[in-house]
């Protein structure tokens, strides 16, 4: 049986805690055995590096030096990490070492709760299959994210909230590898409800799946 961690924290307005519980009930529904953690701690137990898959909902958080360098071996050596929003986005603000696997780093929201479009850049690949660009109302995540990413959907700015944006194009969710573990991210989810969204939970859902080894 693949086993799944989930280490929840940092910031309450994300509710951390709610998203842990949707995440554990789908990741069950799929068939992993679900370890549910409240510390940053549970990165430096050596037992991670027998994990299928990690997923942080850590907002704002700080992470010990030990800590994610035993998460980076992990996730070197072959274990699987799925993120999401600032759960794992802007998770670790001091950690350069830790936004080295993940991909990327939020930045700004500008406008915080708004309409937008999301695109569906990659629609052939499998955890894109039957989703059509898609309208969605939450925060739109301005980020600086690594060039390697192999990016699967995208929103674009309208410049409304931040003129001198205008046009840009922003990666939403992408994946990619770190070492041997594969990574997986998705911008969407600013707080529980949002997991309703079915174009949303298909998404984290199929990339929790495909990061896990």
């Amino acid at each position: 049986m693949r086993e799944a961690l989930i280490v929840w924290g940092g910031w309450s307005g994300h509710e951390p805690q709610e998203c842990a519980e949707v995440i554990k009930h789908m990741l069950e529904g799929d068939g992993f055995k679900v370890y549910v953690e409240h510390s940053t701690e549970a990165f430096a137990d050596p037992s991670i590096h027998d994990l299928s898959l990690i997923v942080p909902i850590m907002t704002m958080s700080k992470i010990e030096k030990e800590e994610v360098k035993n998460l980076a071996a992990a996730i070197e050596g072959g274990v699987g990490i799925a993120g999401y929003h600032g759960g794992a986005g802007d998770a670790f603000r001091e950690s350069v070492d830790y936004q080295f696997i993940i991909g990327g780093q939020w930045v700004a929201h500008p406008g915080n709760i708004i309409d937008y479009t999301v695109n569906i850049t990659k629609p052939d690949d499998p955890l894109m299959e039957g989703i059509a660009d898609f309208p969605y109302t939450s925060e739109q995540y301005y980020m600086h994210v690594d060039p390697s990413n192999e990016v699967l959907a995208t929103t674009t700015f309208t410049g409304e909230h931040a003129y001198w944006i205008d046009g840009v194009v922003m990666p939403v969710v992408w994946k990619r590898k770190y070492g041997k573990g594969r990574v997986f991210y998705s911008a969407l989810g600013h707080v529980a409800k949002e997991f309703d969204v079915p174009e949303m939970n298909a998404i984290f859902r199929r990339g929790a799946n495909w990061a896990a080894r």
